[in-house]
C-alpha cells in the first residue's frame, strides 16, 4: 500500500513485530493506536506514517485488516517455518526468526519512502537495535508478556552474565538469588523444568539487548504491575511506557461484520442468555493432546454448561464431538468475543494477550497454562489478582491429565452465577475491568502513557512529504 505523494508526514516509523499471533496482535494494535492518537493531536506538520513489516504469510491473514489511513504493511519473503509448525518445534522456529528476518528487513529499510525516522522492534528478534543504530535512528523495543516476566527474566540475564551464574541450576537446588523473590524463583524454575534450554537462551540474549535501546513499550496497565514496573524502571536506562493495548472498544452491532462465519458465531451468541456461555481458547499455536481433548468434550457435554470454543485446526473434528449447548470455531475476534454480553467465563491457556483482554473485558478464567510465562500469568490471576479459578492436573496413565471429572466440578461451579465463590471472582473481574477502563480513558495512566511516548519519542521538527522528499 502506498501513501499519496501529497500527503505529508512528521515522521516515518516502521514497526517489526516477531512473526507470531501472541506478537503480531499486539503491535498491530499499538501502531493503530498511535496513529490515531498522532492525527488527533493535529500536528500542523502532518500524521506519522506507520509502515509494519511482516512476512508475505502474516500480510495474508492481517492484509485486510481495517487501519487508519497512515499505516500501510510491507513484506519480507516467508523466511521462518509457517506459523502452524512453531508447536512442533518452538526453538527452532524462534531461532529462524532471529537469524533470517534481519537481512531482509535491513534490505527493506534501504528501499522504504519517506526515509525512515524510527524504528519499534519486538524485544524477541533481538536485532532492531543492531538494525537502528547503523542507520543512526532511534529505536523503541516491544515486550508483549508481562511486566513482572519480563523483570524476572532481567534478574536471570543479569545474574548469568554478571556472576556466572548457571542457568540450570535453578531446576535443581539453588534456595536463593538476589533480586528473585521466592515467588518469582518458584515461577522460573517451573518455566525452567517444562520448557527446553534452546527457547530459553536465545531468550536471555534478547533481553540482554534491551538496555541499548532508547525506551520500552510494556503490554500492560501500570496499576496492574506497578511494583514489576517500578522495578524495571529502577534497572533500566531509558523511559518505560507501560500501555494497554486491548484499546479498542467492540462495536455492539454487527453491522461491519462481512464474514457469513463470523456473522453465524455472533449471532448464535446474541441467542444466548446473558453470561451464560463458557469460551474456550487454548492460544494460537500450542495444543493439547488427543486424550485430554476427549476428556475435556465429554465433561463439557455432561455439564450442559454452554459453550463457545475456538480450536483452530481440530476445530472440524471437535465440531462432531460436542453436544447442542456447544458451538466450536477455528477462529474469532477474541476481544469482540470476551466482550460479548453472553460471555460468563472464559478458560485460557493464559497468554499474556488472552490474559489482559479477559482483564479487560471483565470476565473471569479458568487457568490452564500449556508453556513460558503462562505459569507465572495463572499465579498472578489466582494469587494477586484473584479473578480466576485453576484446573488441576494429575496424573492419569502415563500424562498429566484434567479428568473429565475435575473438569465437570469445576466448570459447572464456575459457570454457576448464583454460587458465593463465583460471584467472588466476577466481582473482582469487573474491578479490574474499572481499573483498565480508567487507565485508558482520558487522563489515564496508558493513555498518559502512550502520548509521551508519541511526544517523547516519535514527534520530530520536520515534515516528510509521501513522496519521499524532505519537506523543510
Amino acid at each position: 500500500m502506498e501513501v499519496p505523494a501529497s500527503m505529508r508526514f512528521s515522521g516515518h516509523v516502521v514497526a517489526m513485530p516477531f512473526p507470531g499471533r501472541g506478537h503480531v496482535t499486539p503491535m498491530l494494535r499499538l501502531c493503530k493506536l498511535i496513529a490515531a492518537s498522532s492525527t488527533s493531536q493535529g500536528h500542523d506538520d502532518g500524521a506519522l506514517l506507520i509502515t509494519i513489516v511482516v512476512t508475505q504469510e502474516w500480510l495474508g491473514y492481517i492484509g485486510s485488516e481495517p487501519k487508519p489511513d497512515n499505516i500501510r504493511f510491507a513484506t519480507i519473503p516467508n523466511v521462518v517455518p509457517h506459523h502452524t509448525k512453531i508447536a512442533a518445534d518452538s526453538p527452532g522456529f524462534f531461532q529462524a526468526a532471529i537469524t533470517n528476518i534481519e537481512a531482509p528487513f535491513d534490505n527493506l529499510l534501504d528501499q522504504l519512502q519517506p526515509p525512515v525516522t524510527a524504528i519499534i522492534g519486538d524485544v524477541e528478534l533481538q536485532f532492531p537495535v543492531a538494525v537502528a543504530r547503523r542507520r543512526n535512528i532511534p529505536v523503541a523495543l516491544l515486550w508483549t508478556m508481562s511486566a513482572s516476566f519480563y523483570y524476572m527474566l532481567h534478574q536471570l540475564e543479569s545474574l548469568a552474565r554478571n556472576r556466572g551464574f548457571k542457568v540450570h541450576l535453578l531446576d535443581d537446588d539453588e534456595e536463593h538469588i538476589p533480586g528473585i523473590s521466592s515467588a518469582q524463583l518458584s515461577n522460573l524454575r517451573t518455566v525452567l523444568h517444562e520448557n527446553d534450554m534452546r527457547f530459553l537462551q536465545p531468550e536471555l540474549k534478547c533481553i540482554s539487548t534491551v538496555p541499548k535501546a532508547d525506551c520500552l513499550i510494556l503490554s500492560t496497565i501500570q496499576e496492574l504491575e506497578a511494583e514489576a514496573i517500578d522495578s524495571l524502571k529502577a534497572v533500566l536506562p531509558f523511559p518505560i511506557y507501560p500501555i494497554s493495548f486491548p484499546y479498542f472498544k467492540p462495536e455492539t452491532d454487527h453491522s461491519e461484520v462481512n464474514n457469513d462465519d463470523n456473522l453465524d458465531y455472533l449471532n448464535w451468541l446474541d441467542s444466548q442468555p446473558a453470561r451464560s456461555v463458557l469460551y474456550i481458547s487454548f492460544g494460537s499455536f500450542l495444543s493439547v493432546s488427543s486424550a485430554q481433548m476427549n476428556e475435556i468434550v465429554s465433561a463439557l457435554n455432561t455439564s450442559g454448561v454452554r459453550y463457545f470454543w475456538v480450536a483452530r485446526e481440530e476445530a472440524s473434528w471437535l465440531k462432531e464431538k460436542c453436544g447442542d449447548k456447544g458451538l466450536v470455531v477455528p477462529w474469532c475476534d477474541q476481544l469482540k468475543i470476551l466482550s460479548h454480553p453472553s460471555v460468563g467465563g472464559f478458560w485460557s491457556h493464559c497468554g499474556w494477550n488472552s490474559t489482559t483482554e479477559a482483564v479487560f473485558a471483565g470476565i473471569p478464567m479458568l487457568t490452564f497454562p500449556l508453556f513460558f510465562d503462562q505459569v507465572p500469568n495463572r499465579r498472578k490471576i489466582l494469587e494477586e489478582w484473584k479473578n480466576g479459578w485453576e484446573l488441576k492436573r494429575s496424573k492419569l496413565g502415563s500424562e498429566e491429565l484434567i479428568k473429565q471429572e475435575e473438569i465437570l466440578e469445576v466448570v459447572s461451579k464456575f459457570m454457576d452465577l448464583g454460587s458465593g465463590n463465583g460471584k467472588e471472582i466476577r466481582d473482582r473481574a469487573l474491578e479490574l475491568k474499572g481499573i483498565c477502563d480508567r487507565a485508558v480513558a482520558e487522563g489515564g495512566s496508558s493513555n498518559m502513557n502512550l502520548n509521551a511516548f508519541i511526544q517523547d519519542f516519535l514527534c520530530f521538527p520536520r515534515s516528510l512529504s509521501g513522496g519521499g522528499d524532505l519537506v523543510p
